[in-house]
C-alpha cells in the first residue's frame, strides 16, 4: 500500500482470537473437527503479503504475558539504573486495524458417489466423499469501530476409496475364497483450513483495493 504521495506505508493491524465456531466435532472420539489455533495462520498469511511489507502485526493473543515482561523490565531498571534506565522501553504499538472472523463452517458429506464392477467374481470400486470448511473474516476500524471489510471463502476436502475385490467357490457348498484390498486418501482438514485462510486475506486485499482503503503501487522491474 501507498500513501496519498505514493510512498509505501505499512499498515498496522491486530488479530486477537480466530476461533472454531463451528461446533462440530470428530466421528469418533470427542475432539474437534477443525483446528483451534487457528490465529497462527492468520498471523503468518498477513506477514507473508508482499514479503512482510504490507502488514505490521502486534501480539494480542499473549498481551498478558507482554505486558507482565514489560512490567518486569521497568521494575528491574527501577532498582538496579535508577530513572535514566526506565526511558530507553520503547512503547508498544497500537494497531489502526483490528482483523476479527474464525471458521464459520464444516459441512460433511456434502457430495458422495462412486463406481464400481465385477467380473467372475472379481471387482474393483472407488468412492469418493466432499467436505467443506468455510472461514469469515471482519476488518475493522479501531477509531470508528465501523466495520470496513467483511470477506468470506471455502475450502473443499476430498477423499477418496478404491478398492478391489475377490470371490469365489472352490468347491460348490463347502468351501469359500474372499480377497479384499483398499486404499483411502484423505486430504487434510488442518491444510483445507490454512488455504482457505490464505484466500481469504487476498480476497480481503482485493476488495480493500476496490473500496480505495489502499491502493498498489507497480513494483520497477529492469532487465
Amino acid at each position: 500500500p501507498t500513501d496519498g504521495d505514493g510512498n509505501p506505508v505499512k499498515i498496522t493491524i491486530a488479530v486477537y482470537k480466530f476461533p472454531d465456531v463451528t461446533g462440530q466435532r470428530k466421528q469418533v472420539g470427542l475432539s474437534t473437527a477443525v483446528s483451534q489455533g487457528a490465529d497462527v495462520w492468520v498471523i503468518q498469511a498477513l506477514m507473508a503479503v508482499s514479503n512482510g511489507s504490507w502488514f505490521t502485526v502486534v501480539e494480542r493473543a499473549s498481551l498478558d504475558n507482554v505486558v507482565k515482561e514489560r512490567q518486569l523490565i521497568r521494575s528491574t531498571r527501577e532498582l538496579y539504573d535508577g530513572e535514566a534506565g526506565v526511558d530507553s522501553l520503547q512503547p508498544m504499538l497500537f494497531a489502526g486495524l483490528l482483523l476479527e472472523g474464525g471458521i464459520v463452517g464444516y459441512d460433511t458429506s456434502i457430495g458422495t458417489g462412486g463406481m464400481g464392477a465385477r467380473l467372475l467374481g472379481i471387482g474393483v470400486q472407488d468412492e469418493y466423499r466432499k467436505d467443506n470448511v468455510s472461514i469469515g473474516i471482519r476488518l475493522v476500524s479501531v477509531s470508528t469501530g465501523e466495520i470496513l471489510l467483511a470477506v468470506s471463502s471455502e475450502k473443499t476436502i476430498l477423499s477418496s476409496r478404491t478398492s478391489a475385490t475377490v470371490f469365489r467357490f472352490l468347491d460348490m457348498g463347502t468351501k469359500l475364497l474372499e480377497i479384499e484390498a483398499g486404499y483411502t486418501e484423505n486430504e487434510s482438514v488442518t491444510y483445507a483450513v490454512r488455504k482457505a485462510i490464505d484466500k481469504v486475506i487476498i480476497d480481503m486485499i482485493n476488495e480493500g483495493t476496490k473500496k480505495g482503503l489502499w491502493e498498489f503501487k507497480e513494483k520497477e522491474t529492469t532487465e
